[in-house]
């Protein structure tokens, strides 16, 4: 089984550059993360050379964070923001040669959010797959993100049949499911096929994979038996110094 650390909760409080040679020494396979635009995309790149480590994604922008926004592309009225998002999101992850981009969808509800949400998911499909990237959308839950427009495996199948493009996916965060919906293995069987990445953190604190009410030696095996062959991302808060919540990882390796 493979793993890939999340930049964006683990060694945070490190530059990106660092965070990637961080996660190198710890043994992870890959990397990902939220949004690093603040860094020169030369420099994480050369950083990824340097330790031989895939960036497997990352996010299109918030919007006004200052405001409270968390996505702009299930938001009427805003889809120039939400597609320049996107069209810097492609150039960022082409620099970096990054798989995977996350559309963000942000706070919004109803038909029209709806609409403007598969209208912008098109042009992201449409404007990726000349370079081998795969558009992702994510469901999140109700407590951490109240108000965001996508909340259900259910509501992202059929947000991508309505859009119908071979490169969008589902990410899978094992935390988010949980909290939502529950039954992790079933859901997982029966949507593999539809996924794009998979994710995890302990449920409900969302932090490392070693304790609460998800038995994650069960999921990391059933991945392993369903053929899953992508690194797993490792999205969970730390709580302090990242190396030393990474015992769960020892324990993968060793066994």
């Amino acid at each position: 089984m493979k793993f890939s650390a999340n930049l964006g909760f683990l060694w945070a409080d490190r530059p990106l550059p660092a965070a990637i040679r961080a996660a190198k020494a710890a043994g992870f396979d890959a990397v990902e993360c939220h949004w690093p635009y603040a860094v020169p995309a030369a420099e994480v790149a050369a950083a990824l050379a340097g330790t031989g480590l895939p960036m497997l994604g990352l996010n299109t922008r918030r919007g006004d964070v200052a405001a409270g926004e968390n996505g702009l592309s299930a938001l009427p009225g805003r889809s120039d923001e939400a597609r320049a998002a996107i069209d810097e999101a492609i150039a960022y992850a082409q620099a970096v040669g990054a798989g995977n981009i996350h559309v963000m969808a942000g706070f919004a509800s109803g038909e029209a959010s709806r609409d403007c949400f598969v209208a912008n998911l098109d042009y992201a499909c449409r404007n990726a797959a000349s370079h081998g990237i795969t558009i992702l959308i994510e469901p999140l839950n109700r407590y951490d993100a109240p108000g965001y427009f996508l909340t259900t495996t259910d509501q992202a199948l059929q947000i991508m049949d309505a859009v119908g493009a071979p490169n969008l996916k589902l990410m899978f965060d094992c935390y988010h499911v949980q909290l939502m919906e529950g039954d992790l293995s079933h859901r997982l069987e029966t949507l593999l096929r539809r996924i794009g990445h998979i994710q995890f953190a302990s449920v409900p604190d969302r932090g490392a994979p070693d304790h609460g009410e998800v038995n994650f030696a069960h999921v990391f095996a059933l991945v392993r038996a369903l053929g899953w062959p992508e690194p797993l991302g490792a999205e969970y808060r730390p709580g302090g110094d990242t190396d030393g919540t990474l015992g769960w990882l020892k324990a993968m390796r060793q066994g």
